[in-house]
């Protein structure tokens, strides 16, 4: 195609593009021993794009932007807070993460990570931030409940419509 014509390949759905974040961190994830499972309901109503576990049992939760006007635009991510030790901003690679550092997002609260489908890097760490024993245990006890469901739904259609929780 000729370079002065436009492209009329459509661009990536914003969805597809998180899916591919997602699936990049999980990779990166995975090969530290962290095991996540993506849109994971809270308690307080809200769902986290990505929660998991790492080998020491220390909750991390990642919040997924692919837009800037997402990012800018949320004002709920402090209440993830208080259901993980550790929380990451899970970015698409294009996406400007300058306003990360301003006193509005808290860098001293929040890691970054920038992924794409294939892979992900932490470019800045998310510090500890232990949860209380009692609510970390009842979050293990959630995400695994959560993830032994999906499991046995997938395996069994009809399992989805028994036990589910609220």
């Amino acid at each position: 195609m000729p370079e002065s014509l436009p492209s009329l390949a459509p661009a990536a759905a914003p969805e597809r593009e998180a899916q591919a974040v997602a699936r990049g961190i999980g990779r990166l994830f995975a090969r530290n021993g962290i095991w996540c499972l993506a849109e994971m309901p809270l308690r307080s109503g809200r769902r986290a794009d990505l929660m998991g576990i790492d080998a020491k049992g220390r909750i991390v939760i990642v919040e997924i932007k692919v837009s800037r006007a997402d990012l800018l635009g949320d004002a709920k991510w402090p209440d993830y807070l208080e259901f993980c030790d550790r929380f990451y901003w899970g970015l698409a690679p294009h996406l400007d993460r300058a306003c990360l550092e301003t006193a509005a997002f808290r860098p001293d609260l929040c890691g970054v990570i920038v992924a794409d489908g294939y892979d992900a890097e932490i470019v800045r760490p998310a510090p500890s931030l232990p949860l209380a024993a009692a609510r970390r245990k009842t979050e293990t006890e959630r995400l695994a409940r959560t993830a032994l469901r999906r499991l046995a739904v997938a395996t069994d259609s009809l399992c989805a419509g028994w036990g589910a929780e609220a």
